[in-house]
């Protein structure tokens, strides 16, 4: 409790909502990281659809060529004499690897280098291929449907020239065209036509497997990369989820287990060997668990000292009530209405600290620090003490070594309370005509206020027992109950809340007395 544990709920909202989730809030922590890595490998898998382009281009590059090769072939055929254009055009076809025909201007073949005996290309029949084949195609097809690859038409053998879409348009504009068809083994067939001369047009057809082989190729490579990675990054995220969810679930079990109470110590895991964040939250949720039962264990002690602390003037008052109804004599009956008026007293004073007692923690928690001149504020309580009048002749002395710079962030009425309880123990303890010196000094960004009285002192064995609840050595002579014994608790908690100590010493001057010395933090502007 200090400036740090003043927080403003329209900030803890916004931090909730910085940290919520809106569409995955309901999926578990396993299944996002497994979401988010194979959302990577999605990435990855992209390079089927950058495959497809470069078949794309393969194929372009290819009609290009194959539409070059017919204009090549048709201006060495049209340059040869007819008689040998038979031979040029089977060189030919050997040397490109294309089958060759030519057409008559009525669209009849004219001539064809397979019926010369030259049979270089050759389409497949599907059905003949080992499985290894069939499995390439069925992948083709499939990833051919996932990239929407466009269907090149299935190629079919035609009779006649004017069939040939190739054909028509070398006829008709003089201008080498190509096709892409589809052989039934999925391999592209590339057709290319271009004019002779006459409105003859000579057709080259070519089987480029080697394009379907080499897209296979580098498909079945992706393919392997892409599996081992898969496998990889789902046992990376599976681990990852194991170290992070396994004990998440621990701690929110522990949390459960706190939560209803059923154990009087719930042993939330500290995970000693985590330097992580997760680590942090373990030791951070143990730390709040053992702070939780420490403040239960307290809250019951205190329920149960009050009860106790209750019990005395409620029991006098009893038996005072009893004896009025008996007791005739006027004087015994006026010390009775004494006794009675004294424990309404006790009582009132009692509910009083115990209702200020119960609730310092959490208005210091609410409370909203102001700058606060202390050795101003004790001289002005000096004065009205002393102009109030102190019994059995007791003088209070005020010591200012702070040049003006005692000022610390905090409360005024709260620090009141706790130099005015400091003076109420002080006074109950001194002699008659006692001296009670209150000095404040600055020592190392503290100031550091000081009590001594000239009382009997307190034992070395209770001077940490004193600043509980209910625990008090309080002088002989004094009355019994005038003091509720929760002075020097309250003193204690509102330092505490304002981030300062309090404790008792013996005076440095070995003289009989106690000394109590309260340090605060400066305000940050000196």
């Amino acid at each position: 409790m200090a400036l740090a544990t003043v927080f403003r709920r329209n900030r803890g909202d916004r931090d909730a909502g910085d940290l919520s989730l809106r569409w995955s809030g309901s999926l578990s922590l396993t299944t996002r990281i497994l979401a988010l890595n194979i959302f990577a490998l999605a990435l990855l898998a992209g390079g089927f659809f950058y495959l497809d382009s470069y078949r794309s281009r393969i194929l372009d590059s290819r009609s290009a060529q194959a539409s070059r090769e017919a204009r090549l072939i048709a201006a060495a055929m049209t340059a040869s004499s007819p008689d040998h254009r038979a031979a040029l055009a089977l060189q030919l076809a050997r040397d490109t690897g294309a089958r060759v025909r030519w057409f008559k201007p009525d669209g009849t073949l004219a001539g064809d280098t397979r019926a010369m005996g030259l049979r270089n290309v050759q389409l497949i029949d599907p059905t003949t291929q080992d499985w290894g084949q069939q499995a390439g195609r069925f992948l083709d097809a499939v990833i051919d449907t996932v990239v929407n690859s466009p269907r090149a038409p299935l190629y079919r053998e035609r009779q006649a020239g004017t069939e040939w879409p190739d054909v028509r348009t070398a006829r008709t504009t003089q201008t080498a065209s190509a096709t892409v068809w589809r052989a039934p083994d999925r391999t592209p067939v590339i057709t290319a036509a271009a004019a002779l001369g006459d409105s003859e047009v000579v057709m080259t057809t070519v089987n480029a497997r080697d394009i379907t082989q080499t897209v296979r190729s580098e498909r079945l490579r992706l393919s392997i990369v892409l599996a081992i990675v898969t496998l990889l990054s789902i046992f990376l995220s599976l681990f990852l989820a194991r170290t992070i969810v396994r004990p998440l679930r621990r701690l929110a079990r522990a949390a459960v287990r706190v939560r209803l109470g059923r154990a009087r110590e719930v042993v939330v895991p500290r995970l000693p060997s985590r330097r992580d964040e997760i680590g942090s939250l373990a030791r951070a949720l143990s730390d709040m668990s053992q702070a939780l039962r420490a403040r239960i264990d307290a809250t019951e002690a205190f329920a149960a000292d009050v009860a106790h602390e209750m019990k005395n003037p409620l029991a006098s008052m009893r038996s005072a009530l009893e004896g009025l109804g008996s007791v005739k004599d006027p004087e015994l009956r006026e010390r009775l209405l004494a006794i009675l008026r004294d424990d309404v007293q006790r009582l009132d004073r009692l509910i009083t600290d115990i209702a200020e007692a119960s609730r310092l923690d959490a208005q210091l928690s609410r409370a909203k620090f102001d700058a606060v001149d202390v050795p101003a504020m004790i001289a002005g309580l000096i004065a009205q003490r002393s102009d109030r009048g102190i019994e059995r002749g007791v003088q209070l002395r005020f010591d200012d070594r702070t040049s003006g710079g005692g000022t610390v962030m905090g409360e005024g009425a709260r620090l009141e309370r706790v130099v005015e309880n400091l003076f109420e123990n002080g006074i109950s303890f001194s002699p008659d005509n006692g001296l009670i010196i209150v000095s404040a000094t600055i020592e190392q960004r503290e100031l550091v206020v000081r009590v001594e009285d000239e009382g009997p002192g307190v034992p070395a064995e209770a001077r940490e027992s004193i600043f509980q609840r209910f625990q008090s050595i309080r002088p002989e002579n004094e009355e019994f109950g005038k003091h509720s014994g929760l002075g020097l608790a309250i003193a204690r908690t509102i330092v505490e809340g304002h981030q300062g100590t309090i404790v008792v010493e013996s005076r440095e001057d070995r003289l009989s007395g106690a000394r109590f010395v309260v340090r605060l933090p400066l305000s940050p502007s000196r």
